[in-house]
């Protein structure tokens, strides 16, 4: 029996899509370790697929930002490249914009430093993690899924069906309302955490591949790179 978790943030916090053979649950917690805790309530996970960078830079953009762009083509903007671990410390916007630009000549917009609450809460968690930890990206994981990019955002109707439908395909059904009636979680939350559980279970089977192969190291150890 493999059980893998596909995590995705929203306002409530996270939401994690969690495969079980042929279950799919749905959860919802303020942290990511209330989260994971309570999906490994009934059983240990074997992988957890975040969609968060996990391996900050220490002075160049990362590889698996680029590549990912790449990847998905006309969606391309939904992948930010990820800040520095130095801009991410700084205690305001422009002086993240500053350190960011000084060290890899590239400004930082205020989005990207507004996530650094969660990507630090990610990048604290994984360290004590119980199961296999990955990163991924949900529109790579749908590109990969369609066998071609997405030409259609998930805001729209069509967008989201054509996801749902994917995921259906694979054996993701996302019917009904998951136990997710009362919170803070949007329809594109959902649909992100469903494509991340699908590259988590191809990495427990041994199906994925990482962006980059071999993925970068750097200073904090981790080795930085989006499955799918």
């Amino acid at each position: 029996m493999t059980r893998v978790l596909g995590v995705d943030a929203c306002k409530a916090g996270w939401v994690g899509v969690l495969l079980e053979d042929d279950s799919v649950r749905a959860h919802v917690a303020s942290t990511i370790e209330l989260l994971i805790a309570q999906a490994e309530h009934d059983g240990p996970l074997a992988v957890v697929a975040v969609d968060m960078p996990i391996g900050l830079p220490d002075k160049a953009p990362r590889q698996a930002d680029l590549l990912a762009r790449s990847a998905i083509g006309r969606l391309s903007s939904s992948v930010f490249t990820t800040p520095v671990r130095a801009a991410l410390l700084a205690p305001t916007h422009r002086d993240a914009v500053l350190i960011n630009r000084e060290l890899t000549g590239q400004g930082l917009s205020i989005q990207a430093y507004g996530l650094r609450g969660k990507l630090f809460e990610v990048d604290q968690w994984v360290k004590r993690a119980g199961a296999l930890v990955v990163e991924v990206h949900p529109e790579v994981s749908f590109a990969q899924l369609a066998g071609a990019p997405l030409t259609v955002r998930k805001s729209t109707w069509a967008g989201a069906e054509r996801r749902r439908a994917l995921l259906a395909d694979a054996g993701i059904a996302l019917n009904g309302e998951l136990g997710l009636a009362g919170q803070a979680v949007g329809v594109d939350d959902v649909l992100d955490a469903g494509a991340a559980a699908w590259s988590a279970l191809r990495v427990a089977r041994g199906d994925a591949v990482s962006l980059p192969n071999p993925p970068e190291i750097f200073a904090d150890g981790w080795p930085a790179a989006i499955w799918v």
